[in-house]
């Protein structure tokens, strides 16, 4: 592997002027799949921005009702905010779902996001949630709604010298909240052959007043399902309104045959997932009525 220069800024203003110096300089806010690709030989950066020793990028914290999580903070930190459990367990649930536990204690959201792969687990659920993204760069900060990060497999919409900054993730109703799902061959650590992250919102009757599906490893990017959430709205989550979800997302794949999945299993689970996450995201805000 070659040995690019390393650089660990302390702010955010050190870090866009070292990246947007280099334009083959790479940021690292976990490296699980940053060093992974340049031991392979993917790719060969000159240098590598280590972004974890800017304070401001670690940790969550409130904004009024609403969260931040920095770029820079390990899934594994996500646990320990009880608030923020309760809050979006779908999006905490997700994000402690890749790697091990040893990679999570590095990997981040971030990383997750900019590796830009179509079975990320922790973007759809981030997308099903109506996360958006700060971005910081040569030409200053900017908002950018997480589903717009991703373009295909391994690309991004990042401009030379961007980075993600920070998640920030809405106010959350009285009784609201997610859940997240995946499929993979295997028990754990393993990429998903489906992932899908819901976003339920009831009243107090129990009827359906928003949500969100979301669909990764199906298509290039994660897919954001609008006529699927747009089924259960003014429902109570009868058996039909779940079919009409199911017909939805099935509707929305666009996946790939590979070795580990076809595209018929691919859409079939699909929609068995989307059925369960929508119940559980479902239970969930049931329960804290």
């Amino acid at each position: 592997m070659p040995s690019p220069a390393f650089h660990a800024p302390d702010t955010v203003e050190g870090a866009v002027a070292l990246l947007s110096g280099d334009p083959t300089a790479r940021p690292l806010s976990g490296g699980t799949d940053l060093i992974v690709q340049m031991r392979s030989g993917r790719i060969a950066p000159s240098a590598v921005v280590d972004l974890k020793r800017i304070a401001s990028l670690s940790g969550v914290r409130r904004e009024g009702d609403a969260f931040v999580i920095g770029a820079a903070t390990p899934c594994t930190a996500l646990k320990n905010d009880a608030d923020l459990c309760a809050a979006w367990p779908g999006v905490v649930e997700a994000a402690n779902l890749i790697g091990s536990v040893q990679v999570r204690n590095r990997a981040t959201m971030a990383g997750n996001l900019c590796n830009a792969s179509p079975a990320a687990d922790s973007v759809p659920a981030l997308v099903a949630a109506g996360a958006s993204c700060v971005v910081a760069g040569p030409a200053g900060m900017r908002e950018v709604a997480v589903q717009d990060i991703p373009v295909s497999p391994g690309r991004t919409s990042l401009a030379s010298g961007e980075f993600v900054v920070e998640f920030r993730l809405p106010v959350r109703g009285t009784r609201a909240a997610d859940a997240y799902l995946r499929s993979i061959p295997r028990t754990e650590m393993d990429i998903a052959v489906v992932g899908v992250g819901a976003n339920i919102e009831l009243d107090a009757d129990g009827t359906c007043t928003a949500a969100s599906i979301a669909l990764g490893a199906v298509a290039p990017t994660v897919v954001l399902v609008e006529a699927a959430g747009a089924a259960l709205v003014g429902t109570r989550l009868e058996d039909d309104a779940l079919a009409s979800m199911v017909e939805a997302v099935t509707a929305a794949c666009a996946p790939i045959d590979d070795k580990r999945g076809t595209v018929a299993y691919r859409k079939a689970m699909a929609g068995v997932l989307a059925k369960r996450t929508v119940q559980i995201a479902a239970q969930r805000a049931g329960a804290k009525a």
